[in-house]
């Protein structure tokens, strides 16, 4: 079994892959995760359809060269019955060999009963 990349120490089919195959994720913690796991898997098309409409870039390309080292998540509110919701993260990854990690507060809507991801303040 695969260890699914977001850290959850769950397998990646029990955790993120359900999300990424469109099963939606049903806190913004779920989605923040699915996210980081869609990067380390190099999947943009699952960035863009969680991304909310009027904050989605028109395209997106992930980099090549980037390692995805791992994911904690800080702090995380907003639930089943909420409409909005925030995931404090920090996410650190390589690129050409040097060590890097960003920090994000990301807010997350409800759009047709979907989480999204809405935009994000790095630090």
């Amino acid at each position: 079994m695969t260890p699914c990349p977001c850290g959850s120490g769950k397998p990646l089919d029990a955790c993120c892959k359900p999300y990424l195959d469109g099963t939606p994720a049903p806190t913004p913690e779920a989605l923040m995760r699915s996210r980081y796991t869609a990067c380390v898997l190099g999947d943009a098309d699952y960035l863009r359809r969680t991304w909310h409409p009027s904050t989605r870039p028109a395209d997106l390309e992930l980099e090549k060269d980037v390692k995805w080292l791992g994911l904690k998540v800080v702090r995380a509110q907003g639930g089943e019955g909420d409409e909005s919701g925030t995931v404090e993260f920090v996410a650190r990854f390589k690129i050409g060999g040097k060590a890097h990690r960003m920090e994000e507060k990301s807010r997350f809507a409800r759009e047709e009963g979907r989480w999204v991801y809405l935009d994000g303040d790095v630090s």
